[in-house]
């Protein structure tokens, strides 16, 4: 029987003003967690903030900047006096194939994907080790373990990028630090407004058949902060295969 106790958990969530964070805060709410809500726009973070049900702070920042993260940090601790787990969401879409990648393009998707999820990382660990536990999760992406959509190319790289930080840190802290867990998430098409606020526009990801509600992968991902999961997290269970399939059939082709 599970001890995890939501009661005591604050959880911070960046990208929280739409999409899986707004979701995944109702989720934490629901299970009588406490939420502190990240986003840039300050009239959606309060609607979210006031939907959970839930102890909130909510804090206006930009997660591209290194000062806006350690703010967030801030309130947190000033609000709660520690924080259980930190959800690295935010991030941005781009529609450009390999050989039309600008280097604003590049630069564009390692700031909001990559850098954004590091900064997080960089702030919160240290408070973790301080407390000799935690749980870190970032959100990825099946585009970060299978490229199969190269009109994603430049959000593809940074998302693979994403995965090895990703795991990276968790062997870092393994040793040392074995109750700070680390979480690597893997949605697939999810129905929001992503693909509608891509660079260089795109397909809106609700018109793609077999995708998910934000709400199903938000389920997922409070089901791996609850479980402690230090690894990687899948938004479907049969995604795995695909991965491995994926792989094997590279190997075989050789």
């Amino acid at each position: 029987m599970s001890t995890f106790d939501w009661k005591s958990q604050v959880v911070v969530v960046t990208g929280a003003s739409a999409g899986i964070g707004a979701s995944l805060s109702r989720a934490i709410g629901r299970r009588g967690g406490a939420v502190v809500l990240a986003a840039r726009r300050a009239k959606e973070l309060e609607e979210v903030a006031a939907s959970t049900g839930a102890a909130t702070a909510t804090v206006v920042a930009d997660v591209t900047k290194r000062a806006d993260v350690q703010r967030i940090l801030e309130t947190a601790l000033q609000r709660f006096g520690h924080v259980d787990a930190w959800v690295n969401n935010a991030g941005r879409g781009l529609t450009r194939s390999v050989l039309d990648l600008s280097d604003d393009d590049i630069d564009t998707m390692i700031r909001d994907n990559v850098k954004s999820a590091l900064y997080g990382m960089q702030t919160v660990v240290p408070h973790f080790k301080e407390r000799k536990r935690g749980h870190v999760l970032n959100v990825s992406s099946m585009l970060g373990r299978i490229p199969f959509a190269s009109f994603r190319s430049g959000y593809c790289a940074a998302k693979h990028a994403l995965c090895s930080l990703t795991e990276n840190l968790r062997m870092d802290l393994a040793t040392e630090f074995p109750e700070i867990k680390v979480t690597c998430v893997y949605p697939g098409v999810v129905y929001t407004d992503f693909g509608k606020n891509a660079l260089n526009g795109g397909v809106d990801s609700r018109t793609i058949p077999g995708g998910q509600t934000p709400e199903e992968v938000a389920e997922v991902i409070a089901g791996a902060i609850e479980s402690r999961n230090s690894g990687d997290v899948y938004s479907r269970p049969e995604a795995i295969e695909t991965v491995v399939g994926f792989y094997r059939g590279l190997a075989a082709a050789r």
